[in-house]
């Protein structure tokens, strides 16, 4: 499994961390394959990581199975649980967005599903096999990109990279020469192939580490912030992509990102954290419609100065738009506090020229959830 952070060396070259055969302890120090260190004569082709690739014999098609996890920082006066009481199973050829505002617990949830933090209590199981006592057979098809992290080899070109991290991930990278090809097309890296990692561009890098990612056939596949520092079209290519492997090849994937315009776009399901725990847990389409907060825009020459005030003293505002004549102004409510303002407009005289209401979409949910729960 390759598990990629963002650390650097003395030199301005990338540190790549290997999961390879541990005993669940600081997982990204166990193996470190040095770009810096290497001599110039070095093939890191032939540099490859041990591992057991033993077949899973589970059929219950949950990829990812988590049970009862927590992880406590500090010491029993000024501890700070991380991560309580989390539970949950993720389904074979899904794509499941992990959600939650800053120090929510995400990073440490990921790391200790990946084995690189050392939870206090609860299981882990990928494709039915223990991590913790398992750790070699658990990883063998398991890949993660975290942090939004850019760590390939920027000595080695585009191309060499995929055949790199493929042949450390203990295939034979002539075997998925297809794969890798339609990767660097997909991702708009075909002309770039041959060039090195290090004479691109920062989106081009962070496209070369998806490629290396998804390079060697991974079953299982962790992306932090995948579409870090792209731009739109290449954003959207990558999204593409991840749902024709999910679709076409039984990929699983588990994204987390604060975009949330792509995770409504991908995820087949969402997991939101805070404070350590999962607030919610369904698909986008439950979670869009299981909220009665909608936004309504209003536009009226009647909307003077005085009546926006009293708006935006009572009800909570998007937006006020002073126009030629009155006000275009946005309000986010629900059911009964929509009676109460068109009550309220009725009692000032205010003639309604133009009434829009505005779909909630997953970033409204997201606030409307995670509001006032202060870690």
């Amino acid at each position: 499994m390759t598990a990629r952070e963002n650390e650097r060396q003395p030199n301005g070259e990338p540190v790549d961390h290997r999961l390879g055969d541990r005993s669940a302890v600081s997982a990204a120090d166990q193996l470190s394959l040095d770009d810096g260190t290497r001599s110039e004569g070095t093939d890191p082709l032939l540099d490859r990581a041990s591992r057991v690739n033993t077949p899973s014999t589970d059929d219950s098609g949950i990829a990812v199975s988590v049970t009862g996890l927590r992880k406590r920082f500090g010491d029993r006066t000024e501890s700070v649980t991380a991560v309580d009481d989390v539970s949950f199973d993720i389904e074979t050829g899904s794509i499941v967005g992990l959600l939650g505002p800053n120090g929510a617990g995400k990073t440490t949830l990921i790391k200790s599903i990946l084995g690189m933090v050392l939870p206090d209590e609860g299981s882990v199981r990928i494709n039915g096999v223990d991590v913790y006592e398992r750790p070699r057979d658990a990883y063998a098809h398991v890949d993660a990109m975290l942090e939004g992290a850019r760590n390939d080899y920027w000595r080695l070109t585009v191309r060499e990279n995929l055949r790199y991290f493929a042949t450390i991930s203990g295939v034979d990278p002539d075997s998925v020469r297809g794969r890798h090809e339609r990767l660097l097309t997909q991702l708009g890296l075909a002309e770039k192939a041959d060039v090195p990692v290090r004479e691109l561009s920062r989106g081009m890098k962070q496209k070369v580490s998806l490629a290396s990612v998804l390079a060697g056939g991974a079953e299982v596949v962790f992306l932090d912030e995948p579409t870090l520092g792209l731009d739109i079209e290449s954003s959207r290519t990558l999204q593409r992509e991840l749902r024709r492997l999910v679709e076409e090849e039984a990929l699983t994937v588990v994204l987390s990102s604060h975009d949330m315009d792509v995770v409504e776009t991908v995820c087949d399901r969402v997991l939101i954290m805070s404070t350590g725990e999962i607030i919610a847990d369904d698909t986008v389409d439950a979670l869009l419609s299981g909220t009665d907060l909608h936004s309504i825009e209003i536009t009226s020459r009647d909307l003077d100065s005085a009546i926006v005030s009293t708006l935006e003293e009572r009800f909570e505002t998007i937006s006020v738009e002073p126009r030629e004549r009155g006000h275009r102004i946005t309000v986010t409510t629900d059911s009964d506090g929509l009676y109460t303002l068109l009550a309220h407009l009725r009692a000032e005289d205010v003639s309604l020229e133009r009434v829009r209401t505005i779909e909630p979409d997953l970033e409204d949910v997201f606030v409307d959830l995670t509001a006032g729960r202060d870690r």
